[in-house]
């Protein structure tokens, strides 16, 4: 499969335009075109203009570029009668657009040069743009390069999410704790988006279902809710690449019928006359409010089924307007659950083709099984939602009668198919018995699908024997595997333009349209001048981070030490605390062995923790102790920098990638579904220290076993430990270095304040080590200092850091969605080159 790129001859960041007649002219129409936003939409002169202002025009006059080929795509899908794939994400981490469409429209350098005549740095101007706050990590970034992928290869889709006010918490760290504040992205507005008042549709909450009796002695039943909040659109362009396809992300947002009760405002209740709009409101203000009370469950649930309704809603109007019949639905529409937050979906499909559309339950569930099928992100049982019956009964009721008809049918068509037992009743059945009535949110989008994918070949396979097992064994073909992949164009040409420059150098421009073209850098991974120029890039791009931490953390860093990255969500399977433990361990021995030859080296930490989750918040604490001891010993010399840069996301990602040469891929093994983090860095040259856990695997396939680091159990091995038991005190015993790291954790070493701060910690790791840390230390710790030995070599490291780029071609979302496309959704595609 083919890669799309960011230039026909050369990457656009990276090359030189050349300004010839045609170039000139479209230069001056850029300039002009971008004079007039400032001028028109944002009423300023360019003499008092602000780069906020440069930044909005600037946007304004590219967008303006897209719609045109925006509306001549939606016009061909029409009139072709297109088979369209809607992709349904709580999520969408788009992170800044303007590069984004720009390269794809192939217009970075003419924009640069209009720029720069009339005095704007473009590179300066795209630090003002903010990143939209729509995702938290791999979901929401998966879903972003799909959506950039579809576009690329000609797919008709939509992409329907939530447009939140303020999408996840802004972090910021004080005294080394994680604070959380909203995140205000859209406080300037956002000029890629394209408000659709006209199209709005009624969600209903609550209230009770009428059963209506028929002439033939069958019964309707009619949803009267107790509640309704209208959902609004907005549309955001998605152009592919060469801008020859624009998609659409459409995003909803929530708003209250009326906006406030005028009666009680004239009372003098002036509060209280916004309550019904507050509560509407709530619904798109924040990513993943906390569900640690029943309050923030149910706003979950209702952020959940709000969107899922509204796109529900808009699908089939949309279809209706162009077809006939509701029944050709699956021959026209392909729905892609993004995991299980949108697996109110089906439920909301059967309720509109039988109630409203008047359709046989057996008629709509044949379409309904039809046009779905679900994507399984998590083999965590926490994250497979499941929601208390009383609560779904009391705000989807209608919903909730379905559940229970669908569970019905298909425990009696197991029934009848076989001998089920009691006890495979209840692995089956798509209500959880234990500890209180629960619907099981994964097994409705299993059932109600008919196509289930895991996002690599292991987290696939562990599917079949864990999760859904018995599933599986009932429904034998659902499951299939669908590797992610990532998008080239923003992870490596518009993240690494010098890479990319010498990436086309060796393998010709044709790079950036096909990525098969990579595989031509072996040829020059042993040449050592070219060795040589890589380096310098690398060694720039750390100079940039380098700028970065001294501005956010006021600590300087080495551009020629080892940068070795750890970035994703903070979470205990992720295992941060695996990497603390063995920088604790580094220090020790720098302090008690000074004169020894140290590899100087700089330990990078970003990633947030969910508000509610006490334990990973004090890991980015320790995290920060840590940093602050290490960075301010003056027997370590600089020999040893630690730094957790706050608030990550996808600009910072686009600075801390093409800087790290080791790429920290630790989970438990058996527990990451996949990583796109992963790809990211090994793309980029960065070489991985990992458990043989999600994607790593296949990646250690491509890019051979010598050129990764791989450590530890395996997944049987973790779970044939966990089932002998999770008490580490052996295991820390026969350590020669756990003890002393973890005395010198517990005694307060790193939090002199408070010296009892990390006793928890560290009793959980002694007696209740269920992700393996203290297991996998030994191995870890041999493996980094396997990559000390290489990095001594450079003439072998960058060798491999070549091969790794080289044979990374394969984990392109091009690639990834060209399967999605043949084999689940069964829509035509256009590959690229």
């Amino acid at each position: 499969m083919q890669e799309a790129g960011v230039g026909s001859g050369a990457a656009v960041q990276a090359g030189t335009y050349q300004d010839g007649s045609g170039a000139a002219s479209e230069v001056a129409e850029l300039r002009a075109a971008i004079l007039d936003k400032l001028t028109y939409f944002i009423g300023k002169h360019a003499e008092n203009a602000s780069d906020r202002d440069w930044f909005v025009a600037t946007a304004l006059a590219v967008r303006d570029r897209i719609v045109d080929r925006w509306t001549e795509t939606r016009d061909r899908i029409w009139a072709h009668h297109t088979k369209r794939v809607y992709y349904l994400s709580l999520e969408f981490l788009i992170g800044r657009l303007l590069f984004d469409a720009l390269n794809n429209l192939q217009l970075t350098d003419p924009v640069r040069v209009a720029l720069a005549e009339l005095g704007v740095d473009l590179d300066r101007m795209r630090e003002v743009e903010p990143d939209a706050a729509l995702g938290n990590g791999g979901l929401g970034r998966l879903a972003a390069c799909f959506m950039d992928s579809m576009a690329t290869l000609s797919i008709a889709a939509h992409g329907y999410g939530i447009r939140y006010d303020h999408g996840l918490f802004r972090q910021r760290i004080k005294d080394g704790w994680q604070l959380e504040y909203p995140e205000d992205w859209l406080s300037f507005g956002n000029p890629w988006e394209f408000p659709r008042p006209e199209i709005d549709y009624s969600i209903g909450f609550g209230g009770h279902v009428e059963a209506m009796a028929r002439p033939d002695g069958t019964f309707r039943h009619v949803w009267h809710p107790g509640e309704t909040i209208e959902a609004v659109a907005y549309d955001t362009p998605v152009p592919g690449w060469r801008g020859r396809h624009v998609n659409t992300l459409r995003l909803w947002s929530a708003r209250a019928p009326d906006p406030l009760r005028l009666d009680a405002f004239n009372r003098g209740d002036h509060v209280g006359a916004l309550t019904a709009q507050v509560r509407a409101e709530a619904i798109s203000k924040i990513l993943y409010p906390s569900d640690a009370t029943p309050a923030g469950q149910e706003l979950r649930l209702r952020q959940e089924y709000f969107f899922v309704s509204a796109s529900m809603q808009d699908l089939i109007d949309r279809h209706l307007r162009q077809h006939d019949a509701i029944e050709t639905l699956p021959e026209r529409v392909a729905i892609q659950l993004n995991d299980t937050h949108p697996a109110i979906a089906i439920a909301e499909m059967m309720r509109l083709l039988v109630d409203i559309h008047h359709l046989e339950w057996e008629a709509a569930w044949t379409i309904t099984t039809g046009v779905f099928s679900y994507t399984n992100h998590t083999l965590l049982p926490e994250a497979l939602e499941t929601w208390a019956v009383p609560l779904m009964e009391r705000m989807l009721p209608r919903h909730m009668q379905i559940i229970y008809l669908i569970n019905a049918l298909h425990l009696d068509r197991l029934r009848k198919s076989g001998e089920v037992s009691d006890e495979m009743v209840r692995a089956l059945s798509l209500i959880d018995e234990h500890s209180g009535r629960r619907v099981r949110m994964g097994h409705l989008a299993f059932v109600g699908s008919h196509k289930i994918n895991g996002v690599s070949a292991l987290h696939t396979d562990l599917m079949r024997v864990t999760v859904f097992r018995d599933l599986n064994g009932a429904y034998p073909g659902r499951i299939v595997n669908k590797t992610n992949g990532i998008t080239f164009r923003r992870w490596l040409y518009q993240a690494n333009p010098g890479l990319t420059r010498l990436i086309q150098e060796a393998c010709g421009p044709g790079v950036v349209d096909r990525t098969a073209d990579l595989k031509a850098l072996e040829k020059v991974a042993d040449d050592r001048a070219f060795q040589r120029r890589v380096a310098a890039v690398r060694r720039a791009n750390k100079i940039h981070l380098g700028r970065i931490i001294a501005e956010q953390l006021g600590v300087k860093v080495d551009p020629d030490a080892l940068f070795d990255v750890q970035i994703k969500r903070i979470h205990e399977y992720k295992r941060q605390l695996l990497n603390m433990l063995e920088t604790i361990a580094v220090y020790e021995e720098i302090r008690s062995q000074p004169t020894r030859d140290w590899i100087p080296r700089v330990k990078i930490f970003a990633g947030k923790a969910a508000a509610s989750y006490h334990q990973a918040k004090l890991i980015i604490k320790l995290a920060n102790d840590v940093a602050k001891v290490v960075n301010s010993d003056p027997t370590v010399r600089g020999l040893l920098k630690v730094a957790f840069l706050p608030n990550y996301n996808v600009s910072l990602a686009e600075a801390i990638i093409p800087a790290a040469d080791v790429s920290e891929q630790i989970s438990t093994a058996g527990m990451e579904a996949s990583g796109t983090g992963n790809m990211k860095f090994a793309l980029n040259g960065a070489l991985t220290i990992g458990t043989l856990d999600g994607a790593n695997v296949e990646i250690r396939e491509h890019v051979g076993p010598e050129n990764i680091f791989i450590f530890g159990l395996t997944a049987e091995e973790v779970e044939a430990r966990r089932r002998r038991g999770i008490d580490a005190t052996t295991v820390i015993a026969a350590s020669p270095r756990l003890p002393e790291i973890l005395d010198a954790m517990a005694s307060g070493v790193f939090s002199p304040d408070e010296p009892g701060r990390y006793r928890g910690l560290v009793d959980s790791l002694r007696f209740h080590d269920y992700f393996m840390v203290t297991a996998d230390f030994d191995s870890y710790y041999a493996r980094q200092r396997d990559i000390y030995r290489l990095w001594r070599d450079k003439e072998a490291w960058w060798k491999a850091s070549l091969l790794n780029t080289a044979r990374m071609g394969w984990f392109s979302s091009d690639r990834a969605i060209t399967e999605y496309a043949q084999e689940i959704w069964r829509v035509p595609l256009q590959p690229i080159g």
